[in-house]
């Protein structure tokens, strides 16, 4: 079994791989949630490319804490092998306000 460690260059799809991600959300209600994430393994999408899967919880805030559930944007190649996705969601509306995530989530092998 070839194994792929974080550094080595790889062409094409890796199909078992998932993405993590460390973000914070939009302010709102005048404080923040940090967001930890690890995505599902990919879903094969349109043109050959895929998406990821992602749910949870933000971390418990201000007396509070928020759901979410999202899919990722198509693989965007960042060189030496690696892929990236683009996410942009919202929590749910928790204590009279909701919070927008916006990012990209860590590298993974791949270039598509």
């Amino acid at each position: 079994m070839n194994k792929v460690g974080k550094n080595d260059f790889v062409s094409g799809y890796v199909p078992h791989h998932n993405h993590g991600s460390v973000d914070y959300t939009s302010i709102a209600d005048g404080h923040v949630h940090q967001c930890l994430d690890v995505t599902s393994p990919p879903i094969s999408a349109q043109e050959g490319g895929h998406i990821h899967y992602t749910e949870g919880y933000v971390l418990f805030e201000d007396g509070h804490s928020h759901y979410y559930k999202a899919y990722s944007g198509p693989p965007i190649p960042v060189g030496n092998g690696m892929h990236v996705h683009y996410y942009d969601f919202y929590t749910t509306e928790d204590d009279g306000h909701r919070h927008r995530i916006t990012g990209v989530d860590q590298p993974a092998p791949g270039n598509k």
